[in-house]
């Protein structure tokens, strides 16, 4: 009897103690689970018959979907020599445009060497991320010598160099954000924006107009909601050369735009970075604009350095930010060190000979120059750009039609000694289909004779297919 008397005070303390709406919610949730157990008990049963027909009757989905056979990604050129200004494809000797080898090094023996010694202190990797037994001191080197080169504070590297851009824009934009991206970016930032889950707005490739007619519709939504404004974080996100279309960005009018309309600027250096600029530090050389005006800086060093992975490159803030919150180096295994030290011997060659870089600028401007000629194609992108791209003259309303023109060229100029690549896109991903081309990509190591040659060839194979 006295435990009942004493169980009854406690339970009146607690309602006495208890908030008035959270015993109103408790109540709510008591009567709403009690009218989900009911209606479920009361639901109509199916019989062993219909239970047996509805199993018949199952259909599973694919685990695969039908996947066309004909897709560009599942037909595979197979190489069997070493990548340089030279490669055999499907047993076919060729001049090579298609790999974005701008500076050549992949044929450089003294980076090959540093590279080999490496291997034979570290061996082939370290099979764990940076956080756990994968930091080698070649990576803190590499870091270091990268913040250096680039006159900024710190310096992060990735081991791949997909994942480099597409994890830094996640790590800072998140949900509620507004980013603004010039809508020609290739896949890798694409994939970054979306699991940003931020707001994006795109903006016509190249056209400020456009980026400050958006950046002025969202003066116009603050006003309305200044409250949420202050809360609203805005990003703008290009590329230095657009890898889908061989221009470069007008950065000083994007860091102007950026000052007027208080926006963080990302900037993807994957093309310009190691071919841009008297001493190759990129777009922000080529123009003479402060790197601290941009807020981050990204690229691939899968380019002109030779190698694997990718690099981030600001403020101390932005490279130890990452080290917490960008997910392709929290967990993947750290780039291999014969790599790290491919990418400082890369670095090594940028400062001691800075007469490569014009050197590829000038190869560039020549095959510009060639290139421009074609009879049956158009060429896009900038003279400085070592990716350019080659359209079909005459426009298709079917995409598929100039895709599959595209690839029995490409594979025609193969059999006939020169390498160029068809353009690959996952168009039922990419934001807008992109239109098929030729990508060619280009090496300093080329002489005019070379260029002059692949011109030859594709002008006569270009006009017999089209």
């Amino acid at each position: 009897m006295l435990g009942t008397i004493q169980l009854f005070n406690e339970l009146g303390s607690i309602f006495r103690n208890t908030p008035t709406f959270a015993l109103v919610l408790e109540t709510l949730l008591l009567i709403t689970v009690i009218w989900l157990l009911l209606h479920r008990r009361s639901g109509k049963r199916l019989t062993k018959e219909q239970e047996d027909q509805l199993i018949e009757q199952y259909e599973p989905e694919p685990l695969v979907p039908d996947t066309d056979a004909d897709h560009p990604l599942l037909r595979t050129r197979l190489v069997q020599s070493r990548v340089g200004k030279r490669i055999v494809v499907d047993g076919h000797d060729c001049l090579n445009l298609g790999s974005h080898n701008y500076q050549g090094f992949l044929e450089d023996s003294e980076i090959l060497e540093e590279a080999c010694k490496t291997l034979r202190k570290y061996g082939v990797g370290s099979c764990g991320p940076r956080g756990f037994y994968g930091t080698m001191d070649v990576h803190l080197d590499l870091e270091d010598r990268l913040a250096k080169f680039m006159g900024l504070e710190e310096a992060i590297v990735y081991s791949y160099g997909f994942s480099t851009v597409a994890s830094a824009i996640p790590a800072y934009a998140k949900r509620g954000d507004i980013i603004f991206v010039d809508e020609a970016v290739n896949f890798s930032v694409q994939k970054g924006l979306d699991a940003s889950r931020s707001t994006i707005y795109f903006f016509k490739h190249n056209d400020m107009q456009d980026l400050e007619r958006l950046l002025k519709e969202q003066q116009q939504r603050d006003l309305k909601n200044p409250k949420k404004a202050l809360k609203t974080r805005r990003f703008l996100v290009v590329e230095g050369i657009f890898m889908n279309t061989g221009e470069l960005c007008p950065l000083p009018e994007l860091v102007a735009l950026r000052q007027k309309y208080k926006l963080r600027l990302f900037l993807d250096e994957s093309i310009s970075f190691g071919t841009l600029g008297k001493t190759g530090r990129g777009i922000t050389e080529h123009f003479n604009v402060n790197r601290e005006e941009v807020d981050l800086i990204s690229a691939g060093m899968e380019g002109a350095m030779a190698t694997i992975g990718g690099f981030c490159v600001g403020s101390h803030f932005i490279a130890e930010h990452q080290r917490l919150s960008g997910l392709g180096y929290i967990f993947s295994a750290s780039l291999p060190p014969m790599l790290t030290q491919a990418a400082i011997s890369a670095l090594d060659r940028f400062e001691r000979d800075p007469h490569i870089f014009e050197e590829l600028q000038q190869k560039s401007r020549l095959v510009q120059q060639y290139f421009k000629r074609f009879s049956m194609l158009r060429l896009q992108g900038d003279e400085l750009s070592p990716v350019k791209h080659l359209y079909m003259s005459q426009e298709h309303e079917d995409l598929q039609t100039e895709r599959k023109l595209l690839t029995l060229l490409a594979d025609k100029c193969i059999e006939n000694g020169v390498a160029v690549v068809d353009a690959a896109y996952l168009q039922n991903r990419e934001r807008k289909p992109v239109r098929p081309s030729l990508r060619i990509a280009v090496n300093r190591l080329l002489d005019e004779t070379d260029i002059k040659a692949a011109f030859d060839t594709i002008e006569k194979i270009s006009t017999e297919v089209l």
